[in-house]
């Protein structure tokens, strides 16, 4: 069987290198191209049998699946040269705007396309069972969520925050765009029991912490998640690739990958 081609944007990064890691370590994978962008003084250099280049339409013929934890206008630029060339993309960066995303599902039509704000089986899981606590936790109780990340992490809350806040929002019957409260500060009054509230802390090295809160009388529940290693994001991108190549061109998500739907 022969071995799925994998490129690696921003190869150089914390996650570019966990990726790069674990794709020596799969059997049924090989490293077809590393990418970074112009100026990096990391061009040129030698990773996993290929040099890294700055040149993405040359490095990425012949290849299967671009991974990308890049930024929006990277990946972007990175979308319409893979859908060009016929090459799926696994997409955990954060940060896109709504008409951003709906590139990614225009492209689609062309190619496969999994996009989730978290690679992990762990989080997944827990979009999971959130949906189960939302239905059961609908009266009574207010609902926050906290996320906690590294110092370096540009975006605010995490793709991940809200996305679990839209899976709340959702099961609840809601509209985040409506609903969500991001910040508070002086005088504001008691709380709307209708409203999903999101708390940031940005410190350290922190991966990637995710707490859920529902605060009820008398009782809370609390819904947790935290990441030690970016390892559990990449083998989580990695299954995503391995996904795609048994599927059509569609945008999916963790959920079809670890078939929660």
């Amino acid at each position: 069987m022969s071995k799925i081609r994998i490129a690696i944007a921003g190869s150089s990064g914390r996650m570019g290198r966990m990726l790069l890691e674990s794709v020596a370590d799969a059997d049924d994978l090989v490293l077809h191209a590393a990418l970074e962008h112009e100026g990096s003084e990391m061009l040129g250099r030698e990773v996993g049998g290929v040099k890294i280049s700055a040149d993405v339409e040359a490095a990425l013929k012949g290849a299967d699946v671009l991974i990308d934890f890049t930024r929006p206008e990277g990946t972007l630029h990175h979308l319409d040269i893979c859908r060009r060339l016929k090459v799926n993309m696994v997409i955990g960066t954060t940060g896109f705007s709504a008409q951003q995303k709906a590139q990614l599902g225009a492209a689609a039509q062309d190619i496969g396309i999994v996009f989730a704000p978290n690679m992990s089986v762990g989080v997944n899981l827990l979009f999971k069972l959130l949906e189960t606590a939302s239905r059961v936790l609908a009266q009574g109780y207010d609902i926050e969520i906290i996320e906690a990340h590294h110092r370096h992490k540009v975006d605010a809350p995490s793709g991940t925050a809200l996305g679990l806040g839209e899976v709340v929002a959702r099961t609840l019957g809601r509209d985040l765009a409506e609903c969500a409260v991001y910040g508070r500060e002086g005088v504001t009054g008691e709380r709307d029991p209708s409203t999903i509230g999101f708390a940031t802390v940005r410190g350290g090295d922190i991966v990637g912490d995710h707490t859920v809160l529902f605060a009820g009388i008398g009782e809370r529940i609390e819904i947790t998640h935290k990441a030690s290693s970016r390892a559990t994001f990449a083998l989580g991108a990695l299954r995503a690739a391995r996904f795609l190549k048994n599927h059509p061109a569609g945008m999916y998500d963790m959920q079809d990958v670890l078939e929660l739907k």
